[in-house]
């Protein structure tokens, strides 16, 4: 039924995706992916325009405004293609297909994602963002779909042709060979980052600038393995970087997905769960490695952001916040001094714009962004004739009050949906803080998530990928699993409850039967149950987030070590082995995949800590792992190794005891039981 505000209705308006919905009431006469809009293409002999984004994309919005809602484009559209439009974030398998054909076609990539296919799903051409006209050059939108529509109906055979040779390039591209991987990507990989590192404002590459926290994971690992110093100080000066910069939210906290210049101060100020997830990890593990309690508050504060604006009340996380509001781009996150110093007074508001760079000219169109990257904290305390200790706290209280006045503002459109990939991911951030800070109620957190995804994300025993509005919707992806194997390793050493083992080797063989490929290795993007696209990727090429494949052959080694289970070993080197060619070629960008290889090569340990939970001995040693950064070690408590069988049938060799007692397991031998903690300890700390 027509909504009698809106003059136009497409198909769209069935769908639970925000991104969908947004275009609901376009002219444009959009469908959702499926075989009603390519079968209308067929009977019609028409072209199809599949155009891929997601709900917060700023130049998605454009897109929109300027073609989109405009009925003379609509009607040149609707004319002569079929339009379908697509929620990358729902559907990451024909976003990860097209993506590569348009940077095949052009050498970038992005989104909006606009791909023209003919109706066997076929691609002819591909672009991103298109301006309604042509202008910069830039081809118009309109110019794009007349011309388009002409070639496909007077060259039909030259546009099949062209889509053959996609399709075939695209299918050659992911049957990449494989061989044995060396220690040599390693250095590489370090080089590589080391070449493309800003020494003056932290991060990678000029601008614009991404958190790469996977990187800097890699990064830290590398370091504690080779002791290569620089690789800890491009870790410590990347994240002070940006925690001092615009990216950070210094009012409500929480990552912005990228900044547009060199020193991280103009954010695009979309708020993604995913980044914020890897970023809390990896402010949680460098606190671990420097002891830096800046990065215990960064991390904590990302936390406190994504309980506060990102949770809902089962437990799930939403996906994401726009960067616009009231058609502006900032506009909620920005202020004039003027402002400031109304909400604060003259003297608090004197105090906090000299600390965060607010003033009259403003930093960004005429306004502030707060940030903190040329503030000399101590010369402003002294200036102020105040301690730094005094500073610091009435900047919290400036904060609190220009938060409270900052949420009467219109906000940002919140992404709703839950996103089981994602939602992993900020489990297992939680479950990570949780035991690195020893803060119960991060790891409570993370286990109420995990069974809201149990729970609402699993339709007769299949994993799916979208949950929004009361519907559950997409079979779920490699990713979902992947990630959901790494949430599951990190629940178990946060809690050391058995039930987390049992689930992670039921969801890992259930990762194996649906996505792994038995000709080559590796785990194709789309189980065998799902509908087949134009191609299956595998990808194994980091991007925003680690792939699905870097995250499992990682996990899969964990698992091993943690079960005793050889096969996940197995299938782990098997991965070395097809995708070896793909890591040695473009070394860092592997880096998470490349964790593995470090693990493996590492002199990696399995620690068996039996004794009773009430033991303070043992309280003392489990927190000692838990709050210090040893990865290459896999930890396993038991109080009753009867408990622990079903999960890890090794655990029946270890016997109850009155007294706490460690078995340091290495290369399939464990050592003699020892007792003595604080000795057990200085072993672990060399």
């Amino acid at each position: 039924m027509k909504n009698s505000n809106q003059p136009y209705e497409n198909k769209l308006i069935h769908e639970k995706s925000p991104y969908l919905l947004q275009h609901a009431h376009n002219p444009v006469d959009w469908y959702p992916w499926g075989e009603e809009a390519f079968e209308k293409a067929k009977q019609e002999n028409k072209p199809v325009l599949v155009s891929i984004g997601y709900s917060t994309c700023h130049w998605c919005h454009v897109m929109e405004r300027e073609s989109f809602e405009d009925e003379e484009t609509a009607k040149l559209l609707n004319d002569r293609f079929v339009a379908i439009k697509v929620d990358r974030e729902e559907r990451p398998d024909i976003d990860s297909i097209y993506m590569k054909v348009c940077q095949g076609l052009t050498g970038q990539g992005g989104w909006p994602l606009n791909v023209f296919v003919t109706p066997d799903q076929k691609p002819f051409y591909a672009g991103t963002y298109f301006p309604k006209e042509s202008r910069y050059n830039l081809p118009g939108f309109k110019d794009a779909i007349m011309q388009l529509y002409q070639q496909y109906n007077e060259n039909p055979e030259r546009i099949t042709g062209i889509g053959d040779k996609i399709t075939a390039s695209l299918q050659e591209r992911m049957n990449a060979e494989g061989g044995e991987l060396t220690e040599e990507p390693l250095h590489k990989a370090f080089e590589q980052m080391q070449n493309s590192f800003d020494t003056i404002f932290g991060g990678f590459g000029q601008s614009p600038k991404f958190p790469s926290p996977h990187m800097l994971m890699y990064l830290l690992r590398y370091y504690r393995q080779y002791n290569k110093n620089l690789g800890l100080t491009m870790v410590t000066r990347t994240l002070d970087a940006m925690a001092n910069g615009g990216i950070y939210d210094h009012v409500g906290f929480g990552f912005a997905r990228y900044a547009v210049d060199q020193e991280w101060l103009v954010p695009h100020f979309e708020k993604m769960l995913y980044d914020n997830a890897m970023l809390a990890l990896t402010y949680t593990e460098a606190f671990q490695v420097t002891g830096n309690e800046c990065y215990k508050r960064v991390a904590c504060e990302i936390l406190e952001y994504v309980q506060r604006e990102m949770t809902g009340n089962d437990g799930g996380f939403y996906s994401a916040e726009d960067a616009d509001s009231e058609g502006e781009e900032g506009k909620f996150y920005v202020w004039t001094k003027e402002e400031v110093h109304t909400i604060l007074g003259e003297e608090l508001g004197s105090l906090y714009s000299g600390v965060y760079d607010i003033t009259a000219r403003g930093n960004f169109e005429g306004k502030n962004i707060p940030n903190l990257i040329k503030t000399d904290l101590s010369k402003i305390a002294k200036s102020f004739n105040l301690t730094e200790e005094d500073v610091q706290t009435q900047l919290e209280t400036a904060r609190k009050k220009l938060y409270a006045e900052r949420e009467k503002r219109v906000h940002p459109y919140k992404d709703d949906k839950i996103l089981t990939s994602w939602n992993m991911l900020m489990i297992t951030a939680f479950a990570k803080a949780g035991r690195a800070f020893q803060q119960i109620e991060y790891t409570q957190l993370a286990e109420k998530s995990y069974r809201f995804i149990e729970e609402t994300m699993v339709i007769d025993g299949r994993l799916m990928a979208r949950y929004r509005d009361g519907e559950v919707k997409f079979k779920a992806y490699h990713d979902d699993y992947a990630y959901g194997l790494w949430a599951l390793n990190e629940l178990y050493e946060s809690t050391y409850n058995p039930q987390y083992l049992i689930k992670a080797k039921k969801l890992t063989d259930d990762m194996y039967e649906l996505f792994w490929d038995e000709s080559s290795g590796g785990f194709y993007l789309y189980g065998h149950d799902a509908d087949r696209l134009i191609a299956r990727p595998k990808d194994v090429h980091d991007g925003a987030l680690p792939s699905g494949n870097s995250v499992a052959v990682l996990q899969l080694l964990r698992l091993s070590k943690l079960t005793g289970e050889m096969k996940y070993d197995e299938w782990a080197n098997r991965m070395f082995t097809a995708f070896s060619g793909d890591v040695s070629s473009y070394s860092s960008g592997h880096a998470y995949f490349l964790m593995s290889k470090l693990y493996a090569r590492s002199s990696s340990k399995e620690v068996v800590i039996v004794g009773s939970n009430r033991d303070h001995n043992k309280e003392r040693l489990i927190q000692f792992l838990q709050q210090n950064f040893l990865p290459e070690l896999t930890v396993m408590s038991i109080e009753d190794p009867t408990e622990l069988t079903e999960a890890t049938p090794f655990a029946a060799n270890f016997e109850k005891t009155n007294e706490t007692t460690i078995y340091i397991c290495e290369n399939f031998s464990c050592s003699l039981p020892e007792t003595d903690v604080d000795k057990v300890m200085k072993e672990l700390e060399k």
